[in-house]
Formats: structure tokens, sequence, C-alpha cells
């Protein structure tokens, strides 16, 4: 039987069958008409999706054998290694709505076109990641010690996320902006949800292209944080591989059910802060446990997924609690 990483081709087949379905599903079926996506559609949705990714942690449990013959993994190890890294991959992806919410404002994306953009901008995001943790699994597996660079980058990458927590991002400045607007004209209007039109036999993109270019180009950015961070949790190509799918296709729904709330969420930033400095901090104790000091105890997983939870909660919690000081609802000051 052919394999690939140890999986059987079949079973990478079906998982990458059952995802192109859903999106089919998705855009063929429930968008096929540009509409403006409501909190209560976003909230089922939103559901929708965590309840098949749930659905899928729960199907990795009893198949996990079968999936992974020789993995050193249990079953509830593999389960809990999951669920770990979807809820980084998640709570992450809380940055990219921010910025979403910034470019679709700069662009002045119509809302009955916004979903069309983050569907495309998702498309890329499964192309660009799963190269990404193809290269960083084998990486990893040849050279380990790059554990190290992956548990610095990430522990800079969580202060630095503190540090410049109140500097706001100019997506005039986005080199993919920039390098649209060199190399072809763009219509300074929009043309329905079209990306393309022709006019007087040239072709030209519109907004929501650019658009479209500045959203991939910022995931890009992005999984330079989420994919070594998931390799803190596990190093298991499928694990990494179906936590990261499955939290990406939720995120559209996330951005339409918490767009418009997220500022009342101040201390999430810090929260996401801690936890990449956490998930750097594990890295570098992986590899001291694995190549200097293998007396040492295994960071058990399920703990990290109780770690990574309580900051989350605690950062929401505490935005609850403490609303932001300077709440801007158009008083006087």
């Amino acid at each position: 039987m052919q394999e690939l990483s140890g999986i059987p081709l079949w079973i990478w087949g079906s998982f990458f069958g059952l995802i192109l379905g859903f999106l089919a599903l998705d855009l063929g079926v429930f968008h096929r008409h540009a509409h403006e996506v409501k909190m209560k559609e976003a909230l089922t949705w939103s559901a929708i999706w965590i309840g098949i990714a749930c659905a899928f942690g729960a199907a990795l449990y009893f198949y996990w054998p079968t999936i992974q013959p020789n993995s050193a993994y249990t079953p509830a190890q593999a389960t809990q290694s999951y669920f770990a890294g979807y809820l980084i991959e998640k709570a992450l992806s809380v940055d990219n709505i921010f910025v979403f919410l910034l470019l679709f404002t700069y662009f002045q994306v119509p809302a009955a076109y916004q979903h069309r953009v983050l569907f495309w901008g998702i498309i890329g995001a499964l192309i660009f990641r799963t190269i990404f943790i193809a290269a960083g699994a084998a990486l990893l597996e040849k050279f380990f010690w790059t554990m190290i660079i992956f548990g610095l980058f990430l522990i800079f990458t969580g202060i630095k996320m503190v540090v410049m927590k109140d500097k706001e991002m100019d997506p005039s400045k986005n080199p993919m902006v920039k390098l649209i607007n060199r190399i072809m004209p763009v219509t300074k209007e929009y043309h329905g949800q079209k990306f393309f039109v022709n006019i007087d036999g040239k072709r030209w993109a519109t907004p929501l292209f650019v658009c479209l270019m500045a959203v991939e180009f910022t995931d890009v950015i992005f999984a330079v944080d989420s994919i070594p961070a998931i390799f803190a949790i596990t190093s298991d190509p499928f694990i990494v591989l179906t936590s990261n799918v499955f939290a990406i296709l939720g995120l559209r729904a996330l951005f339409f059910a918490l767009a418009g709330l997220m500022k009342l969420f101040h201390y999430l930033s810090y929260g996401l802060a801690a936890i990449l400095v956490f998930v750097g901090g594990k890295m570098l104790y992986n590899y001291m446990e694995k190549v200097v000091y293998p007396e040492w105890a295994k960071f058990d997983v399920g703990l990290s997924l109780g770690i990574i939870a309580t900051i989350l909660i605690a950062s929401i919690v505490a935005s609850i609690l403490k609303p932001p000081a300077n709440k801007d609802h158009g008083a006087a000051a």
C-alpha cells in the first residue's frame, strides 16, 4: 500500500476530497448568490464548522490506528494533539480578523462581496499552508535543531505583539498591493463581484482582486507564526494539517460573527502573545528533552491543551470584566 508520511494515500485523498466537497457546497449552494452575511447566518455557520471540526477530532480517536498504524501516539494523545493544534490555530486566526476588517474598510468592499474575497482567500491559505507544513515537517525531521530557531522566533513574536499592540497597519504599504498596481491597471470602481473586467479590449483588475491579494499576502505572513506554533504540539503531519485546515475553514464565519465585537476583547491580544511565548518555550523544552536531557519528562499534550485553553478563557473573561477605558460610541470626550 502506498503511503505518505506513514499514512495510506487513500486516507489523504479522502480527507482532501471531503474538504473540497465542503468548499463546493459552501460556494456553489449556500453562497451561490452574493449577499451580505448577517450575524445569525454567521453564528450558524460558525457552529457548523466547529461541530465538523469536533466530529473529526472524535473520529480521529476511534480510527487513529487505521490512519497511522505505526504512530507512537495513542488514540487519546493523537486526539489531544489535534484539539490543541486546532485551538492554537483558531486563537491565532483572531489576528487575521482584525486585518481582514481593516482591509475591507480600506478598500471599501461592499458587504455582499466580502464572503467571496474570504472564500478564495481561504483556498489560497489552504494551498500555502499545506506547502509550509510539508516543508516544516521535512525541515524538523532532517534538522531537528531548527526547533530552537522556531521556538525563539515564536517567543520574539509574542513579545513583539505586546510591544506593537497599538500600531496601525497601512494597507497601502502592503507589498502585494504595490506590486499589482505596478504591473497591471486597476479600476477605481467595483464591477459586481468580478475580480477582472475587459475594458476597450484591455484586461483590468478590480479593487476586489487587489483586496483578495492583500488578504492572501497577509495570511502567508500569519502562517509564518502559526505553523511553527503547532509544531510545538506535534510533529505529525496529518494532525498538523487537519487541525490547520479545520481552523481555517471556519475563519470566514468567525469573521462575520465577531468582526463587530473585536474591540470588546481588548485583552485577547495579550492572551495570544502569551500563547506564542508558551509554545515557543515548549519548543525549546522539547529540543532539550530529546537531544540534551533525555531523562526529562515529556511535556504532556493534555497539559498543553489545558494551558492554552486557560490563557484564552482568562483573556476573554478579563476583557468582559474590565471593558476598554476609552469606548468609541461617538460621544464627545
